[in-house]
């Protein structure tokens, strides 16, 4: 009997160690936002957009990288550890080829953090003639 609960007690400190929380991205670092809608968008014209961020860790944290989720969307991260409390940012640039609507993310992986976290742009590409009649329609409306 004695063993028994010995070794019921082995199994559940052991399954304590295993079932230890992930550490999140989230956890880390503070983005102001998570997702961008860049609205209409002229097709072969660049856009980008900056996702600030702050480092809400009691130390300095390190951007290991940021993986686009296809070749249109070309991400740049900081080099060097961002220290505690300070700001910084990851530029998500997008070129368009093909016209209609987009949903692209961004996976940033921090040095020392299991789970990333993804950033989001979307929006819609115009031909030129259709962004043009777009553009001539929003400024008649004064918007």
């Amino acid at each position: 009997m004695k063993k028994l609960f010995l070794f019921a007690g082995a199994i559940v400190l052991s399954i304590g160690v295993f079932a230890q929380q992930a550490k999140k991205a989230e956890d880390v670092v503070k983005f102001k936002e998570l997702t961008y809608d860049f609205g209409k968008i002229k097709q072969n014209a660049p856009v980008s957009h900056d996702f600030v961020f702050t480092n809400i860790s009691n130390k300095p944290v390190i951007i290991e990288s940021a993986i686009p989720g296809c070749g249109c969307t070309t991400p740049s991260k900081p080099e060097g550890a961002i220290p505690q409390g300070k700001e910084d940012k990851i530029t998500a640039a997008f070129n368009a080829a093909a016209q209609g609507p987009f949903n692209k993310n961004i996976t940033i992986k921090l040095a020392g953090i299991d789970l990333p976290v993804v950033l989001h742009i979307t929006g819609e590409v115009l031909t030129a003639e259709a962004y043009a009649k777009y553009e001539a329609a929003k400024s008649k409306s004064g918007k």
